[in-house]
């Protein structure tokens, strides 16, 4: 079997790991070296089982750690070419660090086979779709103001899917951000609210997907219960049983959090 998780997820810094046997491939790395380091030992994983990493796009929450994990551990990276070019012009990316970009494309990483597809965001951002060794499916996809075609294509048809619940919309609206930054999270090209999760997961249901990780949620304008509360009404409205027929978890924010076998 395979096996997902995040090391920590929510807007202060974002890092999912995804597990077959011994080898595992990360998605982001938005918190300090140290932190992911000690998230790592806390599984047992070795930092030379990690066949790559991949980078949905350049915000500090998804890349902070990356420039010091990288220069003591030259992990391959993945990316969108325009992401791969503004972490280099950073100098994120040491000279000994191979970085590949994967816009569109379908590549074999270790035994994983990984292709990404654009998503809806401020910068140029990405998700991906991965197939195990064990020929498992999971989509990752966060950082979306809205759910394209595109996204909903490649979400079909997943064991597993790691999908944005950043925002309650009440709590959004309701809450201390400045204006302007409620109409960049709002935006369609901001982040993913609960309502819009929620839809999304029914949809998913109905088309045999039956796990489902609930990550980057906000912590000003969301909460577990929020989210949860939301994702159930629409669930249970529509005569599906939460914890029943199907497995949903919401992320921690600071703690890895229990593996989801898919």
């Amino acid at each position: 079997m395979a096996y997902f998780t995040t090391l920590y997820s929510g807007s202060s810094g974002n890092c999912a790991l995804i597990r077959s046997e011994d080898k595992y491939l990360l998605i982001d790395m938005g918190k300090s070296c140290r932190t992911t380091l000690t998230a790592l030992k806390s599984l047992g994983l070795a930092v030379s089982d990690c066949v790559g990493i991949l980078i949905t796009h350049e915000h500090s929450d998804h890349v902070s750690g990356l420039d010091t994990f990288l220069k003591k551990h030259p992990v391959p990276l993945y990316g969108c070419a325009d992401t791969l070019d503004t972490l280099a012009s950073r100098g994120t990316i040491p000279p000994a660090v191979e970085a590949i970009p994967v816009d569109g494309q379908t590549l074999e990483i270790g035994s994983f086979t990984v292709t990404s597809f654009p998503t809806s965001h401020d910068v140029p951002c990405c998700g991906y779709r991965i197939r195990t060794p064990e020929g498992r499916v999971m989509a990752f996809a966060t950082d979306l103001g809205y759910l394209t075609p595109v996204v909903q294509d490649n979400l079909m048809g997943c064991d597993l899917v790691a999908l944005e619940a950043n925002y309650d919309a009440f709590s959004l609206h309701g809450g201390p951000y400045p204006y302007y930054l409620k109409v960049r999270i709002a935006s369609d090209r901001g982040h993913l609210d609960n309502k819009a999760c929620a839809a999304e997961i029914l949809d998913l249901i109905q088309d045999g997907c039956k796990k489902f990780a609930l990550c980057h949620l906000s912590q000003t304008n969301n909460s577990p219960e929020l989210v949860m509360t939301t994702v159930y009404n629409v669930l249970l409205a529509a005569g599906i049983q939460p914890g029943r027929d199907v497995l949903i978890q919401t992320q921690s924010r600071s703690e890895v959090s229990p593996y989801i076998e898919f």
